[in-house]
């Protein structure tokens, strides 16, 4: 890492507009920050094609195979991500406390979610806060509010093992039970998004509303109109939904409809996110990262999104300035911590370029 006391990106400007500096000039960035102003001599030159620090919707830094990992670990994590241009995190559940990375400029900055929520024996050992009584979801929810950054982490479906030959995908929580938690997280001023494979799952979070969905693999037709209408977007993984063949093949021997029920999932994968697109279905790119999918690979999860059939330029949006708007987080606008990455080529005309940026900024010191 490389600082500097100003720095001139040249090159075109990619974002949406909206508060962007230097879509026809140099942008500056100087101690640290973005500024409408020439710094003056000295500054180092940079060009290339210029977005806003790329955005993880889906990450999971401190949390391993095995559950919550060592800092020294949890550091090399956010360093993979944030040397591949991915400079803002939103965490989608954790059971490490990743606060004593914040504030550092050698990692991405990270939106945390607290634990997530789940029932004993549904779901992954040793990553959820596992509730024994369903009924005390709702004061889960508001403490998980609590101890994270405006998001909570729900897990709404698994395997339930305790039917044999006969287990499936299917909701862990009440009705209820999970509208009351969802209150109670709303109040507490955090929003809620939920981890579902299964399609019962979807149709019960979304009229329990829900804010977002993880996966979204079950959704219906009418559930994608209905949460393009409520503006509840979906982060598709597919990366992760990629794994899925793998998985199935390795439970069906014990568990044959589980097996069938991910095999789909997994031969569908881009036929259901191209459909949510066409939903109008706002999309989330997130990778997973953090159990059995490696960081730093936001690029690879963009272009498997290119490969099912969205957009470059849609996608290229929605992994940075489009996401920096939904969290509310700064972009490329004056005053705001200098994140860019700086690509040799346009990523909207080959999404590839991703995986190649010429440079990396973070709070005014370049990485790469």
């Amino acid at each position: 890492m490389t600082g500097a006391a100003s720095l001139r990106l040249n090159g075109p400007v990619l974002s949406s507009g909206k508060g962007t500096l230097g879509a026809d000039a140099p942008l500056w960035v100087h101690e640290g920050h973005f500024t409408d102003s020439d710094p003056g001599a000295g500054s180092s030159e940079i060009h290339g094609y210029v977005l806003p620090g790329l955005v993880d919707m889906h990450c999971h830094i401190g949390l391993g195979p095995e559950g919550a990992v060592e800092h020294e670990t949890a550091l090399e994590q956010g360093r993979a991500d944030a040397h591949a241009g991915t400079l803002l995190v939103r965490d989608a559940g954790s059971p490490a406390d990743t606060r004593w990375l914040q504030g550092r400029t050698d990692v991405p900055r990270i939106i945390r979610a607290g634990q997530h929520l789940a029932r004993p024996k549904r779901y992954i050992r040793h990553y959820a806060r596992e509730l024994d009584d369903a009924a005390d979801l709702p004061e889960a929810m508001a403490t998980e509010a609590r101890r994270g950054d405006g998001w909570v982490k729900l897990v709404g479906d698994w395997i339930d093992r305790a039917a044999g030959a006969d287990s499936v995908l299917g909701p862990l929580w009440p009705e209820d039970v999970l509208r009351a938690g969802i209150q109670a997280a709303h109040e507490a001023g955090a929003r809620v998004t939920v981890h579902t494979f299964d399609t019962r799952t979807v149709g019960q979070m979304l009229a329990a509303g829900v804010d977002c969905i993880e996966h979204g693999t079950g959704m219906t037709q009418e559930h994608m109109a209905e949460a393009a209408a409520r503006g509840v977007p979906v982060g598709p993984t597919l990366l992760q939904v990629g794994t899925f063949d793998r998985i199935a093949e390795q439970g069906r021997a014990k568990y044959p409809r589980y097996a069938e029920q991910m095999h789909a999932m997994y031969a569908g994968r881009n036929a259901q996110v191209r459909a949510m697109f066409d939903a109008g279905v706002q999309l989330l790119i997130g990778t997973d990262a953090g159990g059995n999918i490696g960081h730093g690979r936001l690029p690879e999860e963009a272009a498997a999104l290119v490969q099912a059939g969205i957009p470059a330029p849609d996608v290229v949006a929605a992994a940075s300035w489009r996401a920096r708007e939904f969290l509310g987080a700064p972009g490329l606008e004056a005053g705001a911590p200098a994140d860019a990455v700086v690509y040799p080529e346009d990523p909207r005309q080959d999404i590839t370029v991703l995986a190649r940026p010429r440079a990396v900024i973070h709070a005014g010191a370049r990485l790469r």
